[in-house]
């Protein structure tokens, strides 16, 4: 079984608990106005890749995973886009032992019954919860999230949530109230977590020669977008 990677990070702290392998798969069908990795969205481009060689590759980190809690951790681009090659390196990473999880928009193709059966834990990015909202903040259509989430119910997986703060956007508190409203309607919610937006891969989008929708859109204040967390989520 083979999948295209776009990169891995041996030792994230962010992407779930404890020390994580974090995997990027390679195509998303998404195009949110504040991606920061515009580089991952072709289809068939990146490192083409042996599940059981990626796996092996993962094992080696296994040291750090055990002893903080951590495990790995597929993202993207959009994990769920390549749904058998993602369902053969869960199987083959929880008969190894690992605590497994996906970074998902929800956004996706194939058996979400036949992935979430390996997976251990899901962080779930919210986009928008208003379906109008949805597709102009990403061109895509809030129902294929929805039925990943009816997937994620139907598991019993625990969801960590993630909604980036954009100014202008997505930081009203009119708006942070349906957001929270929304996910106290989703199942099995350890937390939500918002992220504020920054603008660490416009660069990207410049030697890409792709327009960076939000030009102009300056970085969210990290301090305010903590008080918002606390106002809603804590």
């Amino acid at each position: 079984m083979k999948g295209y990677i776009h990169s891995i990070e041996s030792m994230g702290t962010v992407d779930g608990p404890g020390i994580r392998t974090v995997v990027f798969f390679q195509g998303c069908a998404l195009r949110c106005k504040f991606c920061h990795n515009p580089d991952t969205w072709a289809f068939g481009e990146g490192k083409l890749t042996e599940a059981a060689e990626l796996v092996a590759k993962i094992k080696r980190f296994a040291p750090y995973h055990k002893a903080t809690g951590g495990g790995v951790t597929f993202s993207g681009g959009e994990p769920l886009m390549q749904p058998e090659f993602l369902a053969e390196c869960l199987r083959l990473c929880k008969q190894e032992g690992m605590h497994t999880c996906i970074d998902t928009a929800g956004a996706g193709l194939g058996d979400y019954d036949k992935i979430l059966r390996y997976t251990d834990l899901v962080l779930y990015d919210v986009k928008h919860c208003d379906p109008e909202s949805y597709k102009t903040l990403t061109g895509g259509d809030i129902k294929k999230t929805e039925n990943f989430v009816d997937a994620c119910r139907a598991a019993g997986l625990p969801l960590i949530v993630r909604h980036v703060v954009v100014p202008g956007l997505t930081d009203g508190r009119e708006h942070l109230q349906k957001v929270r409203d929304y996910t106290d309607k989703l199942p099995n919610v350890i937390k939500t977590e918002l992220l504020p937006y920054h603008v660490l891969g416009v660069h990207k989008y410049a030697a890409m020669g792709i327009r960076y929708p939000l030009e102009g859109v300056k970085p969210m204040d990290a301090e305010l977008c903590g008080k918002l967390q606390k106002e809603f989520f804590n």
